[in-house]
């Protein structure tokens, strides 16, 4: 590549000069390429170790001009081959121009302006992205490619140096971490470290600290365990680690690959060494945190943060904090962590002013919003271009979602348009009263059920009012006085300052009137709605009616969700729940629908309209609970991975009972997946719900260590899982919430109350002190700390089922073991992964669809099926693989997709591995019929069908099949469309009669086997003479096929002349006149389907000898491609004039075509006397072939067991198909070559393909 100029004032350091002329050097860097002894090993130790640019380009141009002591380098390359590009342009191109110069400086001024210009016209072709990285860190790039074999669509995103531990010898190298690829590369003294690892292959990823070193990274996979140490910066490698691993099982879950974000800011100038990728991997995770700490949308980015104060009005103090902002929201943290936090959306905001500094009050911004509240920040470092970012998010904030114009808002004026604001937009700003937090406009239809409106506890509410419940009345206003003090003092809405004391008054229980009020400020609920007004009503409508799987689910559950209240005891509250389940399941497909959903959105119903129960339930599935509702339940897992983890912490001998029992992942998941909701009496869930909303997934996890805690003696003293669990059930059925106003509605779970006495009730307000004063230690980034590390465990041993699952699915007469089994599924997922990292271009089909069944989700194309044949074959069969890895695939693709998965792939390969000679003989015999052998140049698709139909006519009838194949793809267009709205039963129906179909079929012999062609058996003896070129054997190997050819040919004819008589019609014309025509006349009905389809296939082309002696036909077309021709016969096939007509045309193609001659000479073979077998390698020349197209002889056939008697007349042949050959070598070679090409100097490394 082209190098801007920089100077080199020491020229022959390290490096030997190859050429020379008066301009330019051309130079090799010592100890690259052939020798270099002990100075070599010194030198590329010297280039790994400072990572000199020398190690991955060891060519390069310098420019030297005579008196001058300086050098200019103006080129390098990667390989001679490269580097002699660049200096023959440069001699051809430069060099008499640059003669006419006189002054030296010029020359040097002229060729700096030149190789500019050259740089500038390249990078004009290049995406503008590629702009965007420094110099230095394209090189890395550069170097990563060359160094690993990695394509172009490999984007690194940094390297560091490190040192990797093999054994107990560090080697100290680089790390390069790519989007899809953790590589290292070290050199030291001749000896060479290189390693790739896969993201999706990370099964564990720590910071580890030991005696032998400090601090260090570990990464496990299934087969290896990594550690590195000695890095700059561990913490920011790590997190980087984190970040890429995370993605990865990202894209195992959802089949997501990493895209990066268009909408982040670019900077002026790139940062130094950094790449874009890296920026972006940065502003991905700060802008997940912020969304997580304030409970943000999805779609919020962070724009920026700076440090600041906030006047807090309730205790007259400046609270130092960071005041984040982002397109639609400003939010205060401070820096304790309960002092305050404070979230502004920007509709509300009315005026943005700077007041007056002092000494007091440095840089003071005041904020005021619709509901009254002025809020002021101080301390600002640059609050001028703060109040400009403000003011440009104020514009684009659209005017129907913020109650009114915004204009051309700046800051410091007031915007008159607040004033009055239109009707319906108060209900947009907060709830009135506590009594009816969200009025009716929120409503989403009038002629809607009274659900749409209110909550359903107020519908069915019983209960008399609360005068009349005595003590629990009182404290229930007490609760709403209390509340209502905190909202006159702290605000109340979105812009509430929230407190240490607003989690005291959430921790003592919110009362029911303001419970569905504070759920959904609390869960950020409250922000997605009133920005999407009228969303779920358009859902709703759009869902009705719709039938799927999710649907389907959702009404068998229906009835199950609370049956014990009386909202859902009728169909009010039924439908209410159907409509916000389905409705959801509408709008994230990938949810759908997962049991324990009902449960949890019956109770949000209880407390909201079915609007606010939607939302509430939007922020559930996709913001605090994360993946809990998925097809695999991971989230919970993960959690439930979580929670295992803190008891071996905190209540390690209870941990160690609780592990030999097996109880913990039997009962947690349920405590997970409903809140406590299904396990708890329903009015102390809900207060664990309560604080849930506030304070997230560790309040759950704190109640569940205090309810171990509490039970420790019994469980200790449990002798099985049963009884442990009894413990446990009964403990949480008798968690009361003595303060409830609600009438006790009876637990189901009531039943394993009975038998001895009752244990003590335990009340809910305790418990939860209890979990807080013993377990308050759990901090959120602990949290994510501990769900990144449990993600990869719960995946990875997901994916191992899914693996399990597969293999089980492999009927028994395969032939592979469980481990080949096993180590074939990992190369096949292996290739389908990287047709994610790599194929651009690929078609949808590719990507996995986690709901299907597990055989159906990983699936290969063409190209990477080729890949995988030629690497696992057991036959080398050199430049001929890849076309019998084209047939392989169309006999495999029975449904024609264009996609195979496992269990096909596994057919195939185990038709080469496995069986007796009878049987490799058969799988060698269908590459070469139709449909795996097809005329490749002139194939219609149409002809295609007409070839598979012809080929199944034994099996299927003809006319059935097309039909199947129509319904097939209908059916698979269907279900592309409704996997938009959540898999179908349909689909499974599909797999069921797929499966029936495969149950019934017959096992195939080998008299099921149509008969072969002349053209069709040339190919199969082009195969053949393939197979044994890299044979020890080769010799005796073509000695016996030839003589088996031979005789075959003649047992063809014979049973040609046989066919002939048995007609007994005369045939002479047909020889001398039309060839096809006579065939079409005189052809018995009973020998049609043994002849060439073709015949049926081309009415057109029957009638005209042009077409068929020029080759335009299928036939002639195939002949070109390889042709096998027996000269004089021995007397046979004299009935065949077009045979003998071609002998001496034969003859004179020999010297025009690259064929392999096995003449009489080499072989000891009497019956050989008067024949040669030609078999052709490549094309021959155009006259040629148009000559040989008409020695294909379409009446000539021969059978499978012909074929298969006269092989057995050889041992050598036996001998070689009966030869065993394991498979574990050849993927073991497989994993090797993944990823490591050639990386000679003098040849680029390929790319991967797919």
């Amino acid at each position: 590549m082209w190098l801007g100029p920089e100077g080199v004032l020491v020229a022959n350091a390290l490096w030997v000069t190859e050429r020379a002329n008066p301009f330019f050097v051309l130079q090799r860097r010592r100890g690259h390429g052939k020798g270099g002894g002990l100075t070599g090993l010194l030198v590329g130790t010297l280039d790994v170790v400072l990572d000199s640019s020398a190690r991955v380009a060891p060519y390069r141009i310098l420019h030297q001009t005579q008196d001058s002591q300086v050098y200019w380098t103006v080129a390098c390359g990667s390989s001679r081959k490269e580097i002699t590009k660049h200096w023959e342009w440069l001699e051809n191109n430069l060099l008499q121009t640059l003669s006419i110069f006189d002054n030296e400086e010029d020359i040097t001024t002229f060729v700096k302006g030149k190789i500019h210009g050259i740089i500038a016209e390249e990078n004009k072709n290049l995406q503008p992205q590629g702009d965007e990285d420094p110099g230095k860190f394209k090189e890395a790039e550069l170097k990563m490619r060359k160094q690993f074999g990695m394509p172009e669509g490999e984007k690194l995103v940094n390297y560091y140096s490190c040192s990797y531990w093999k054994g107990r010898v560090p080697r100290q190298g680089w790390l390069y971490l790519t989007v899809n690829h953790l590589c290292f590369y070290s050199f030291l003294l001749g000896k060479e470290v290189s390693l790739v690892v896969q993201w999706v292959d990370v099964t564990r990823l720590e910071k580890n600290a030991t005696l032998l070193f400090p601090e260090s990274i570990r990464v496990d996979t299934r087969d290896q365990e990594l550690f590195f140490s000695m890095f700059l910066n561990i913490g920011e490698t790590f997190k980087l680690m984190e970040q890429l691993a995370n993605l990865a099982m990202r894209q195992l879950l959802d089949s997501e690959g990493f895209l990066e974000d268009k909408a982040l800011p670019r900077p002026i100038r790139p940062h130094k060494n950094i790449s874009a990728l890296k920026r972006d991997l940065d502003a991905r995770a700060k802008n997940e945190c912020y969304r997580a700490t304030f409970r943000l949308p999805k779609d919020e980015r962070l724009d920026g943060h700076t440090g600041c104060t906030l006047w807090t009005p309730f205790n007259k103090l400046h609270i130092p904090g960071q005041m984040f902002i982002s397109n639609n929201y400003i939010c205060f943290a401070s820096k304790e962590e309960d002092a305050c936090r404070l979230i502004i959306p920007l509709r509300e905001v009315t005026i943005v002013e700077k007041a007056d500094s002092s000494s007091v009050l440095p840089s003071p911004l005041s904020i005021s919003t619709k509901s009254k509240m002025t809020f002021l920040f101080a301390n600002l470092k640059d609050r001028d271009f703060l109040v400009q970012r403000i003011s440009d998010f104020l514009q684009k904030t659209p005017s129907k979602q913020s109650g009114g114009s915004i204009g051309d808002m700046k800051a410091s004026i007031v915007d008159p348009a607040r004033e009055s604001l239109p009707a319906p937009q108060e209900a947009l700003d907060l709830p009135t009263s506590p009594s009816s937090p969200l009025s009716c406009p929120l409503s989403f239809s009038a002629q809607e059920v009274p659900t749409a409106s209110q909550g359903l506890l107020k519908v069915f509410q019983r209960n008399s009012p609360m005068e009349d419940l005595g003590a629990k009345g009182a404290k229930e206003r007490m609760k709403e006085e209390s509340w209502n003090i905190h909202f006159f003092e702290y605000g109340r809405g979105m812009c509430m300052y929230r407190t240490a004391k607003t989690r005291e008054l959430v921790l003592k229980g919110i009362p029911e009137s303001l419970r569905g009020e504070l759920w959904l400020l609390f869960s950020g609920a409250w922000n997605e709605m009133v920005t999407h007004p009228g969303y779920y009503a358009e859902l709703v409508e759009k869902s009705t009616g719709k039938y799927s799987l999710a649907t389907e689910e959702i009404e068998r559950d229906l009835h199950r969700s609370m049956p014990e209240h009386p909202a859902f005891q009728n169909e009010l509250g039924i439908a209410a729940l159907r409509r916000v389940l389905t409705a959801y399941a509408f709008r994230n497909p990938t949810i759908g629908y997962c049991q324990a959903m009902n449960i949890v959105t019956s109770v949000l119903l209880l407390y909201g309209s079915e609007e606010e129960a939607f939302w509430l339930l939007v922020a559930l599935c996709e913001r605090m609970l994360p993946d809990y509702y998925n097809t695999r339940v991971v989230g919970a897992l993960v959690d439930q991975g979580i929670f295992e983890e803190l008891t071996r912490d905190i209540l390690p001998q209870l941990s160690e009972k609780m592990q030999d029992l097996g109880v913990i992942s039997s009962i947690s998941l349920s405590w997970f997946l409903t809140l406590f909701l299904s396990v708890m009496p329903f009015e102390s869930a809900v207060v664990i719900v309560d604080c849930f909303f506030y304070e997230g997934i560790r309040v759950v996890l704190q109640v569940a260590l205090a309810v171990l805690d509490a039970n420790m003696e019994q469980l200790l003293d449990c002798s099985d899982e049963g009884e442990a669990m009894t413990v446990l059930g009964r403990y949480l059925d008798n968690v009361v919430n003595k303060q409830s106003v609600s009438p006790p509605i009876p637990h189901l779970h009531a039943l394993l109350t009975s038998g001895d006495e009752p244990p003590a009730e335990v009340d809910i307000f305790d418990l939860l002190k209890v979990s807080y004063e013993k377990f308050s230690s759990l901090r959120a980034n602990d949290i994510e700390q501990m769900r990144f590390k449990q993600r990869l465990k719960v995946i990875q041993s997901l994916e191992d089922t899914a693996k399990r699952s597969v293999v089980r699915a492999i009927p028994g007469d395969i032939g592979f073991s469980i481990e080949e089994l096993e180590d074939l599924y990992m190369v096949f997922k292996a290739k389908h992964l990287a047709s994610q990292y790599w194929g651009g271009s690929r078609t949808a089909a590719v990507h996995r669809d986690p709901s299907l069944p597990y055989l159906e989700q990983y699936r290969i194309d063409g190209s990477q099926f080729r890949e995988l044949f030629t690497s696992l074959i057991p036959w080398a069969c050199g430049s001929h693989t890849s076309v019998l890895a084209g047939r392989m695939f169309r006999l495999l693709d029975q449904n024609k997709d264009s996609l195979i998965n496992f269990k096909e792939f596994v057919t195939g390969m185990s038709s080469m591995y496995h069986g007796d000679l009878t049987e490799k003989l058969k799988a060698l015999y269908k590459l070469h019929l139709p449909p795996a052998l097809i005329p490749e140049e002139a194939e219609s698709a149409l002809e295609a069908t007409h070839y598979f139909t012809e080929d199944s006519s034994s099996e299927v009838p003809t006319e059935a099949l097309p039909q199947e194949q129509q319904e097939g793809s209908g059916s698979k267009d269907a279900q592309e469309k409704r996997e938009e709205k959540g898999t179908s039963s349909p689909d499974y129906r599909h797999y069921l009669r797929m499966w029936a179909k495969e149950k019934e079929a017959q096992k195939e012999t080998i008299k099921d086997l149509p008969k072969m062609n002349q053209e069709q058996f040339i190919e199969l003896c082009k195969t053949l003479y393939n197979m044994f070129s890299e044979d020890p054997i080769e010799q005796d190997l073509y000695h016996a096929i030839a003589t088996v050819a031979s005789l075959l040919l003649q047992i063809g004819e014979v049973g040609k002349k046989f066919s002939a008589w048995t007609s007994r019609k005369p045939r002479d014309g047909a020889h001398t006149g039309d060839h096809n025509s006579a065939l079409e006349e005189d052809q018995p009905p009973a020998l049609k389907p043994h002849q060439d389809p073709t015949q049926e296939l081309q009415p057109p082309a029957a009638g005209d000898p042009q077409a068929k002696a020029s080759g335009d036909s299928p036939l002639g077309k195939a002949a070109q491609e390889s042709h096998m021709v027996v000269e004089g016969g021995s007397g046979e096939g004299q009935g065949s004039p077009s045979l003998l007509l071609s002998d001496d045309e034969t003859k004179d193609d020999m010297s025009m075509s690259s064929y392999s001659v096995v003449s009489t000479g080499s072989l000891q073979c009497e019956d050989l006397t008067d024949d040669t077998v030609l078999v052709g390698g490549e094309a021959c020349s155009p006259t040629a072939t148009s000559r040989v197209g008409g020695t294909v002889d379409t009446d000539w056939c021969i059978s499978f067991e012909q074929i298969l008697a006269s092989i057995l007349t050889e041992s050598v042949l036996v001998n070689f198909f009966e030869k065993r050959v394991d498979i574990g070598l050849k993927i073991k070679d497989q994993k090797k070559v993944e990823r490591q090409f050639s990386a000679s100097s003098d040849h680029e490394p390929p790319g991967v393909s797919g």
